[in-house]
């Protein structure tokens, strides 16, 4: 993997030219890497003397209350359950790289988002926006079609997302049959929802 990454950071400087604001899409399942991979890369563009900040997708969790009213706690995590608009509007806003744009991230270990939690200065040139729906070409999703001048879609075999999502679940002390029904009944659905309906991407990886 590091060798990809050393590779993505040539690319994507390369393509950013002298341009202000840089914004990449890191997109794939649940339990396929993003939140590791976006880490790395930004580690490796500050490496090269470049700005970067990552922009999470989660942070715009719809609140468990909001899920509860509208029957959509056992779905938490399907694209019906996110704020699409906000985050549209944060990509929007964050674009033009004219001013200090906070966005709010998610905590999974209390499953809540937290408001204004990370700044996204005008300094930094190269945003990195992770999440399972970036690339989705369906409903309100598809309106972040050409708003990210990079792209990679992380593509697991399933299997490898499987083993993944079940020890994420076990390792926030689930039962073992509650962390199987949580990635079979709701992980996975989703996982193949952004593999089969998908945009293209720069860069898709399938060996994370």
């Amino acid at each position: 993997m590091n060798s990809i990454i050393a590779e993505m950071t040539s690319d994507i400087i390369r393509r950013a030219g002298d341009a202000r604001r840089f914004l990449i899409a890191i997109a794939g399942p649940p339990g396929s890497g993003k939140s590791t991979l976006a880490d790395e890369l930004r580690a490796s563009l500050k490496a090269r003397g470049e700005r970067a900040e990552v922009l999470p997708m989660d942070g715009f969790h719809m609140d468990d209350s909001v899920l509860i009213d509208r029957g959509l706690l056992a779905r938490k995590g399907a694209p019906e359950t996110f704020d699409v608009r906000a985050f549209l509007d944060i990509i929007r806003a964050v674009r033009p790289a004219d001013q200090e744009v906070l966005v709010p991230v998610f905590d999974r270990s209390r499953e809540l988002a937290i408001a204004s939690a990370r700044v996204v200065l005008p300094e930094h040139r190269f945003i990195i926006v992770e999440g399972n729906y970036l690339l989705l070409d369906q409903g309100k999703w598809a309106e972040l079609e050409g708003m990210f001048d990079y792209s990679v879609m992380l593509a697991p075999p399933v299997p490898v997302l499987e083993k993944r999502l079940l020890e994420r679940w076990l390792g926030y002390g689930l039962a073992e049959d509650v962390a199987r029904a949580k990635a079979h009944g709701n992980d996975l659905p989703n996982g193949r929802l952004v593999l089969e309906c998908r945009r293209h991407a720069n860069v898709t990886i399938d060996n994370a």
